[in-house]
Formats: C-alpha cells, structure tokens, sequence
C-alpha cells in the first residue's frame, strides 16, 4: 500500500495520465513536423536510454525467435505511426480511444492464432466494442473517416505487435522486446524519408514525408518531453502490472481516456458529442468485457 492506495492503482493512474499528456505533446508537434518524424525521434531517445541499460545489465534469456522479433518491431512501428498520425488529425480523445481497440483484436487475434477459446460473453465484447467504433467514427465520407480508419487500424496492429510478444516474452528479455521495437522504429523511417525526397504524395502523407530538422528550441523542448513521458509512463505501468492484479490495473488503465479528452479541449479539440461519448463508453465496457471472456 503507498499512503493507503494501492501501489498498482496509484502507478497505472499515472502512467494513464503521462500517456494522455504523450499525445497531447505529440498533437502539439504535429503543427511543426510530421508523426513520422514524430515517431522516428520518440523511438531514436528510447533506443538509445534501452542500449544503454542494456550495456550496465545485459539480457540473459536465450531468444531464438529473430524473425518473431523483427515482426513485433514492424507491427508496433506501424501501429504508433498510425497512432501518432491520427492524433494530429482528429480529437485527442477520439485517437486514443480507437487506440483503445487492441484488446479487442487481441482477443480475435487469439481467437485465430493461438487457438485460444473465446466465451459468449467475449464475442458479446467484440459486438459492444465495434459499435462504439461506429458511434464514434460516424463515416460520412473518405475526408472524415480515413483518419478514424488509420486509428482503427493501429489498433489492430497494436494488437497483431502485442499477440507477437506473448509468444516471445518468455526467450527474450523484455528490454530487447522494446528495443526490437525502437530500432525497427527508427531505421524504417530513415528509409521512408529517403523514398520521401522523390516520391511524396498528399495522399500518403500519414506514411510518406520528408525530413525537415527541427529548429526551434520550443519543437526541441517538446520532443525531449514527448520521450521523458512515454519511458516514465511504460515504466510505471510496467511496474502497475507487477503490483497489482491484472483485471484492476486493466479497469484504471482506460482513465487515460477521460485524461486525453481534457488535455485536447485543452489545446482546442471540440468536446464530444452524445453518439461519441456513448462510443467510448462502449469501447471501455468492451474492452473490460473481453478480458473476462
């Protein structure tokens, strides 16, 4: 117990509120530089903290899985491009939320993959959750719902990264897990900004787009806290899962929701509407849902 409250609580509560305050940072750069620059420099601080604990306590597990490893480090690169991408385009809240849909598919994922049996009240889950999704979205055309859509499908591949690490977590330590992660992250889109000096279509721009170095200290000052805030908030809920029973920290872990929908009416965001509040509400209820199921 820390001061009464629970460890585990107290530490997924501020790991949410450091992860809302990520993409609200990371919304607040999205004026200035593309999320896959975003992404490149997030990933290029955390390679380089994870190199460095690795040197001071080198991983002992065997691995033995490279290929595994590579497509955790592919699928989680393209899921937090997405994500990042889909902060700068639509309500804060919205884009984490649609985020927010990865245990959905994990459980579908699992459903496939691992044979993994999946209950009435799982698939009851799967109903709720992707007709939040459709609350939330409100398709009206291809300029209103491709963001929403890239935020959906991060989600997925978020899912498709986190499917991958349960069947790696027990060869390989969880820092080279990470690191897999950060330099995939890192060399992918030194290869895209390349491809982007000849070839950058606006309608690829969510993937595609050139490399413009940051010159201002407040674009530096943001970045340096973009990276602070999303190594503090893995490592809080890393210790949140250690503390505490999973189910729990799983019910705390969706305040993040509440936290990124004041942080963008903070930077502008319109407040939701009644059918994207009701979405949510879904997507939250499901994703608890699924976890029993």
């Amino acid at each position: 117990m820390l001061y009464g409250f629970d460890r585990g609580v107290v530490f997924m509560f501020f790991s949410a509120l450091l992860s809302a305050l990520n993409g609200a940072v990371a919304k607040m750069l999205g004026e200035d530089m593309s999320a896959l620059e975003i992404v490149f420099f997030r990933n290029l601080f955390g390679m380089l903290f994870i190199f460095l604990t690795l040197r001071h306590t080198p991983a002992r597990l065997p691995g033995g899985k490279p290929l595994l490893l590579l497509w955790r480090g592919i699928f989680g690169f393209s899921a937090l491009l997405l994500f990042f991408y889909t902060i700068t385009r639509i309500p804060l809240g919205e884009a984490i939320t649609l985020n927010k849909t990865s245990p959905l598919f994990v459980a579908i994922l699992a459903f496939f993959l691992l044979h993994e049996k999946l209950s009435r009240l799982g698939w009851f889950a799967l109903f709720l959750g992707f007709t939040g999704v459709v609350l939330i979205t409100k398709p009206t055309g291809v300029e209103v719902g491709l963001p929403h859509l890239l935020g959906l499908i991060g989600g997925f591949l978020a899912a498709a990264a986190y499917t991958t690490i349960r069947k790696i977590k027990h060869i390989y330590d969880s820092r080279v897990i990470v690191l897999s992660f950060m330099t995939t992250g890192t060399l992918i889109p030194l290869i895209l900004f390349g491809i982007s000096t000849f070839y950058a279509p606006k309608t690829l721009d969510f993937i595609l787009a050139p490399f413009i170095m940051p010159e201002t200290l407040h674009t530096w000052l943001l970045l340096t806290i973009i990276g602070i805030t999303a190594t503090l908030s893995q490592w809080l809920l890393t210790k949140a899962y250690s503390a505490t029973n999973a189910g729990i920290i799983g019910i705390i872990s969706y305040t993040v929701i509440p936290f990124s929908i004041f942080f963008g009416a903070l930077l502008g965001d319109p407040w939701p509407d009644a059918f994207t509040l009701t979405g949510i509400l879904l997507i939250v209820i499901s994703g608890l849902l699924v976890k029993k199921g």
